[in-house]
């Protein structure tokens, strides 16, 4: 017969707080960012660069951070991310749903609600729209001529 262990609370919640790192995947356009979130100083690192270095406009190092500075955690956790695909905006974007989603692994019960109301958590589904035959693009048409 198997022996069946349980477990009390307090036991539950010491094994989920032990939680060192955590991984989730940002999605913007054809952008795809891989985020790992661990406890630290509130350091960035994309694609091996700072993120001062990767991202040049002050505008994407502010979108970057947004989850961050919106539940409070800007100095606790440091930020590895891999970033592929698009442009720099998109990639920026793509970071910020990855960081919205890893934040909400370390502590659902406070992060969930604030940026679910933000909209952090909902991916943009706004891609390029496919250029149709018969067309100079995905809208316009070839000029046309009476004669």
């Amino acid at each position: 017969m198997a022996q069946v262990e349980t477990m009390n609370n307090e036991e539950v919640e010491a094994e989920q707080a032990v939680v060192e790192q955590v991984y989730a995947t940002g999605k913007r356009k054809t952008a795809v960012a891989r985020v790992w979130l661990r406890r630290g100083k509130g350091r960035f690192s994309i694609n091996n660069m700072t993120l001062e270095d990767y991202f040049n406009r002050e505008t994407q190092r502010m979108i970057v951070k947004q989850p961050m500075r919106l539940t409070k955690n800007l100095n606790d956790y440091d930020v590895i991310a891999t970033v592929k695909g698009s442009g720099k905006s998109a990639q920026a974007d793509a970071v910020k749903h990855g960081i919205s989603k890893a934040l909400i692994l370390f502590d659902k019960e406070n992060n969930r609600p604030v940026l679910k109301s933000a909209g952090f958590l909902t991916r943009d589904a706004r891609i390029k729209e496919r250029k149709k035959y018969g067309q100079r693009g995905a809208r316009a048409r070839f000029q046309f001529s009476k004669r």
